[in-house]
């Protein structure tokens, strides 16, 4: 899918073909779209194919007149047992002399937003500007989704409290993997946003340079929260791990001592049971007495030992 967007009265609107200052967002071409963009739009077809690889990690080149720029931007997704999985997914932004491009695999909820105009102030022919834009929102993005984990895992440890589910156990294994991939991407987009800031790449104005300045402060600030949240879960996953230990061993204690009990009335009946002679009062009510007593002797004898207690 590729669609044309310019910035007209303060509106980004969609608009039919290419124009100078129009933003080209391109969203899992098919060939036939992709031959368009190196053909007609005379874009680089590395930087094309770069941006369309999902193993690209986040980096920064220029090639004659076109810069590439492969930014990791957050994805929520849901899994079997409604377990919810957040991911990341590279996408690239080609710069050109006119025109910007942005080329992704699937849709971005982040570029989606740009072009339904839920952004204020987007401008598209100030190229740098409406970059920089993009890529606060992505921070921002970043902040809310490590929120909802954190709520999420909050959630899920009081359903643990509860009763100890595997659902529950996969569900923070799930987050735990999601802080893995966050944390991951964000350094991989700070050490992109580094080398964009020093102005080598791009030429920077003042303004540009504050902006990126922000959207750096939000992923290093997403960067310090995907690590605090990285320890407090995997903190609790071993808390939980000794917890269902102990409770094993609980279960298996508690299973001896009834073993035990129960072995007490098959060990004498199986004395009054043999085919001798000289066995004391062999009358049908004594054996059973003698096994409630020893029965309740031992019993006792376990309690004490707290063989019973959690």
């Amino acid at each position: 899918m590729l669609n044309f967007y310019k910035t007209i009265d303060n509106k980004i609107c969609r608009i039919d073909s290419l124009q100078d200052g129009c933003w080209v967002n391109v969203v899992s071409p098919d060939e036939e779209e992709i031959r368009y963009l190196i053909e007609d739009l005379k874009l680089d077809s590395g930087f094309v194919r770069s941006s369309l690889d999902e193993e690209e990690s986040s980096r920064i080149e220029s090639e004659d007149d076109q810069v590439l720029m492969i930014i990791d931007t957050p994805k929520a997704t849901t899994e079997s047992q409604n377990t919810i999985l957040y991911t990341t997914m590279p996408f690239g932004i080609i710069i050109k002399d006119t025109f910007i491009v942005t080329i992704c695999l699937s849709e971005c909820s982040v570029l989606k937003e740009v072009a339904d105009g839920m952004v204020r102030n987007i401008q598209t022919h100030l190229k740098n500007r409406f970059i920089f834009s993009i890529l606060l929102r992505i921070a921002t993005r970043y902040l809310q989704y490590l929120k909802q984990i954190d709520k999420i895992s909050n959630m899920v440890e009081v359903q643990l409290h509860k009763s100890m589910r595997n659902k529950e156990l996969i569900q923070l294994l799930g987050l735990e993997k999601s802080l893995v991939y966050f944390s991951t991407s964000l350094k991989s987009n700070e050490v992109t946003l580094e080398k964009l800031l020093r102005g080598r790449v791009i030429k920077l104005y003042e303004e540009d340079q504050d902006l990126l300045e922000d959207v750096l402060i939000e992923v290093k600030q997403a960067i310090e929260m995907s690590n605090i949240y990285s320890s407090i879960l995997s903190g609790t996953m071993d808390a939980f791990a000794s917890i269902i230990s102990n409770n094993l061993n609980i279960v298996m204690k508690v299973l001896a001592a009834v073993t035990i009990l129960m072995s007490i009335p098959t060990i004498i009946s199986s004395f009054y049971g043999m085919n001798v002679e000289g066995i004391p009062i062999e009358q049908f009510w004594f054996p059973v007495v003698i096994s409630i007593v020893v029965v309740v002797i031992v019993a006792l004898i376990l309690f004490k030992m707290k063989m019973f207690s959690k």
